[in-house]
């Protein structure tokens, strides 16, 4: 298992993570199952945005005597009402939604505590400058939770928390056919066939903006609908109309800027398997790039994938990160000093670049690599 920094805060987890639906509706000893596998195969992130008591409690005693192997994102301003879950910003609610969240995990603390599903700026500026981030800081304060994260669908609301200074992890969805689509505050729209009806180009602006920004200010990302709902897997359901696997939907998702781990929403045993997979699968079977540039509805062309179809280069270049960082400062409008770092710190440079167009024959996506490595090299000189 890869372990990956999220962000600045410190915490290592699992680039392979684990959502808690495959925890509900199951029995202690089938939960407990569930965790023998993670932590036999590394597995150390959970996110855990149910309320679920049942859910809570089974995981609760599955975690008794190795709960210091396991990093949870636990979420605040979710509570258990009437027999389902519901998202609440009632202070009432919240505190005690979240005391029941610790009583249930048999835990003092949480690594991540993730304020639940802000999928506008209006909301995220209410959240924010009231008692639920005042709530979330004394937490962090208290040591109750490391850090504070925000989940969304949403870039923009996204971004506010981003720029607010108080987050430091962000759950996002993220996925090749999400990623086309502008940002909206209805949830459903991202998987709205209609919206898939024409044919889509390239990412949006404002999910990458963030996904850069996030990397940028050191805001790690837990990636959450790697797989669509299990749509991307579905050639009949997937809104590009055709079908992706297991290996290449996480790829692509950790191949963002920030991402640190893809929450896998295992919902048996194989599901699991088929996600920890991933870290022994050959490159090929991971390689999403041939599969989204044939996408008979979407369109990447023009746009680097950071897929390293690119390489080898001959003068050991590593075009896809470099490419990465210029885009860091293209959307910065300048050069960050520790996107300048990094670049100093790359074994070879843009300007060492012979324009010899053998990355531009092999781009998937054609894009213009040379051009984008004379501006590299104008920009970090």
């Amino acid at each position: 298992m890869i372990y990956r920094k999220l962000g600045n805060t410190g915490i290592e987890v699992s680039e392979i993570g684990m959502g808690c639906e495959g925890f509900i509706d199951k029995s202690e000893e089938q939960v407990k199952e569930f965790v023998d596998l993670m932590e036999k195969e590394g597995v150390n992130c959970i996110d855990l945005y149910s309320p679920n008591p049942q859910m809570r409690d089974a995981l609760g005693k599955a975690l008794r005597g190795r709960r210091d192997k396991f990093v949870l994102q636990g979420h605040i301003c979710t509570v258990w009402k009437d027999g389902q879950y519901k998202r609440t910003r009632n202070m009432k609610e919240v505190k005690e939604g979240f005391e029941d969240q610790l009583k249930r995990l048999e835990t003092d603390h949480l690594e991540i505590g993730m304020i639940h599903y802000v999928d506008s700026v209006s909301e995220w500026e209410q959240v924010e400058g009231g008692p639920v981030m005042e709530y979330a800081l004394e937490l962090k304060e208290k040591g109750t939770v490391k850090c504070i994260g925000m989940s969304s669908h949403n870039p923009q609301a996204a971004m506010a928390a981003v720029k607010g200074g108080n987050v430091d992890v962000i759950m996002f969805s993220i996925n090749p056919c999400y990623d086309l689509l502008p940002a909206s505050e209805d949830v459903e729209e991202l998987w709205n066939e209609k919206n898939y009806e024409h044919t889509l180009l390239n990412m949006d602006p404002e999910r990458q903006k963030l996904y850069e920004e996030c990397q940028r200010r050191g805001i790690g990302i837990t990636v959450m609908k790697a797989f669509g709902g299990g749509d991307l897997l579905d050639g009949e359901l997937s809104p590009a109309g055709k079908a992706l696997n297991v290996f290449q939907c996480l790829n692509y998702a950790l191949t963002r800027p920030a991402a640190a781990a893809a929450m896998s929403g295992a919902r048996t045993l194989e599901d699991l398997k088929k996600s920890i997979a991933y870290e022994y699968a050959k490159e090929e079977e991971k390689d999403y790039a041939p599969a989204l540039a044939r996408f008979p509805k979407i369109s990447w062309k023009g746009h680097c994938m950071y897929c390293g179809h690119c390489a080898p280069c001959p003068k050991g270049i590593d075009v896809a990160m470099v490419t990465k960082l210029l885009n860091l400062c293209v959307a910065q409008g300048e050069v960050p000093e520790t996107v300048r770092e990094h670049y100093a710190a790359l074994e070879h440079k843009a300007e060492e670049c012979v324009v010899c167009g053998a990355c531009e024959k092999r781009c998937p996506f054609e894009v213009e690599v040379i051009k984008n490595m004379k501006k590299a090299a104008e920009i970090f000189g």
